[in-house]
């Protein structure tokens, strides 16, 4: 499979797990997937007969990181930055690494009327409960296009689903659990 079309089957199923997830939580029906063009969000919905654009986004830790959990070949030097991150307290790479992507993703523009942000955590070292211990640290910037971000707790959504923002949604989830 070619960089593209794997890109383009992890960012379906992350956008399915979530849907799964969201409505079994929510009961709100979530349905039919679709890939768009850029200068729109990644995959698109029907939530509750509306449409949605879900940009989705998978947290790693650092590119390194990415190529070793995604079976790529690794050279000497990214074996080497791989120990160096090793040495960083687990807290601190997770918050760095979802404080860079929700950063990155603010910055960009989408021709969309409803784009939520779905982080889906492919680093087998972090759960959706050490997130949600950790984050009320996440450095949120004041201007961005979400109207909601989330984040599925694992790469295959064992550990559900934790809203980011809006702040209510995320003090919800705290109270509940």
């Amino acid at each position: 499979m070619n960089a593209a079309a794997e890109k383009i089957s992890l960012e379906h199923e992350a956008a399915r797990i979530f849907m799964r997830h969201y409505e079994q939580r929510f009961g709100v029906k979530m349905r039919h997937i679709w890939h768009n063009e850029p200068r729109r969000p990644d995959v698109s919905c029907y939530y509750d007969n509306q449409r949605l654009d879900l940009e989705i986004a998978h947290l790693y830790g650092s590119e390194a990181e990415a190529m070793h959990i995604l079976g790529r070949e690794l050279s000497q030097q990214t074996h080497q930055e791989l120990l160096a991150l090793l040495r960083l307290p687990v807290e601190q790479r997770m918050l760095e690494a979802l404080n860079r992507i929700i950063c990155n993703k603010a910055q960009k523009y989408y021709e969309s009327e409803k784009v939520w942000l779905v982080i889906r955590n492919a680093n087998p070292l972090w759960r959706r409960e050490d997130m949600l211990a950790h984050c009320n640290k996440l450095h949120l910037p004041q201007q961005h296009p979400f109207e909601q971000i989330w984040v599925v707790g694992d790469m295959l959504g064992v550990s559900g689903i934790l809203p980011l923002y809006p702040r209510p949604l995320l003090q919800a989830e705290a109270q509940r659990c």
